[in-house]
């Protein structure tokens, strides 16, 4: 498992945590994307099959971070969910993967016809 990042410094204005991992690999992870890949069993379910695509999270932001160990935090949203633990090597292969997965999540959302903005509104995917 990866070794604890040295800094974890949440961005309120740009809603974006900032990782600065123990190899001094940096990374902005932004609170819709960490929100939406969850390591929780209600995103991610019980197999790759399973995984929901939640929409509707564009303005979704943290508020709180809580260590629990030495291997993973707890992150609270402005939507309440607060399930699923970021393991360093979560947050890691989150940053590594950024790209393919939140294309991945983009492609899911128009598949589905749903919208990155808030049930109801028109707002941009």
């Amino acid at each position: 498992m990866s070794d604890a990042p040295r800094e974890l410094r949440y961005v309120r204005a740009t809603r974006v945590l900032h990782v600065v991992f123990a190899d001094g690999a940096t990374c902005d992870l932004p609170a819709e994307y960490l929100r939406v890949e969850s390591p929780s069993a209600e995103v991610q379910g019980h197999g790759a099959e399973q995984k929901k695509i939640i929409a509707g999270r564009m303005h979704v932001g943290i508020i709180g971070i809580d260590p629990v160990g030495n291997y993973a935090v707890k992150i609270t949203f402005d939507d309440l969910h607060d399930t699923g633990l970021y393991t360093w090597s979560y947050l890691r292969e989150l940053a590594d993967q950024h790209d393919t997965r939140w294309q991945d999540y983009l492609n899911a959302l128009e598949m589905r016809g749903l919208s990155r903005g808030p049930v109801g509104r028109d707002q941009a995917r």
